[in-house]
Parts: C-alpha cells; structure tokens; sequence
C-alpha cells in the first residue's frame, strides 16, 4: 500500500521488436527525477513479460513505448492481459511515434494518456501525478 512517504511505482515497457529505447530512458529518466519509482524492463519484451513483470512489481502504472506502428495490438494486447489478470486498476500510459487517429484510438481503449515526441517532460510528470491522483480518490 502506498503512504504519503512512499513513490508512485510505475514500469516502463518496450513491446515487440523496437530495439530504439531513448524515449523510454528519457520518460523513466524524468519521472525518477520527479520522485516516481520507476522500473525499466528494457527493450523487445512481449506483453504478457511487461504485464507480469508489473504484476510482481505492484507498479500503479505502465508506461509503453513504441516506434515500430503496431501500437494499437500491443498496447490493447496489456490492457486485454491486465484485465485477464483483474488488475485494470493499474494505469496503462505510452507514448512514441502514433498517429493523431491514433491516439484518439487508444484512448478510447483505455489507455490513459498518450505522449508523441516533443512532449514536455513537464507535461508527462503532471498528467501522470493527475492521473495517478484520480485514481487513487476513485478507490
């Protein structure tokens, strides 16, 4: 259980076969900055790995990261597997080269926030204490 003491716990994924990563070192880079606890699980996972893998962490968020265009499955592919595993509760965030159509898309999903290159780090540190702060009162 989280305390006032404790850091937001949240876990940055790299699904499928993008093997480009400086996004998702910058965005755990800028949210460790901003006092989260972040997880990094590296590059080429599956989403059943980043799933289990936030699981076991007891994370509050997922952060996923992809370049590669096969967004919407592997995206839907976490959300689908957290719900498999009862834990929707945990946010699902990402971020990477997604079309505008997209997003809109993922969004409708379930995925909470979505951030495309040259997003201020600002931005992304807000909208996630936003977002995690909402969901908190909502428990």
């Amino acid at each position: 259980m989280e305390t006032a003491q404790t850091k937001p716990r949240v876990l940055i994924g790299k699904p499928g076969l993008d093997g480009h990563d400086r996004g998702a070192k910058y965005v755990a880079h800028i949210l460790r900055d901003a006092g989260f606890e972040v997880i990094y699980t590296g590059i080429r996972r599956t989403p059943e790995q980043i799933v289990e893998s936030a699981l076991q962490e007891d994370v509050r968020a997922i952060g996923l990261s992809l370049l590669s265009g096969a967004h919407i499955e592997l995206f839907g592919r976490v959300l689908e597997l957290l719900r498999a595993r009862d834990a929707s509760d945990v946010l699902v965030f990402g971020g990477g080269t997604i079309p505008p159509d997209d997003v809109a898309r993922l969004k409708e999903m379930g995925v909470a926030a979505v951030f495309t290159p040259g997003a201020p780090a600002s931005d992304i540190v807000e909208k996630l204490r936003v977002l995690l702060a909402a969901e908190t009162r909502s428990r």
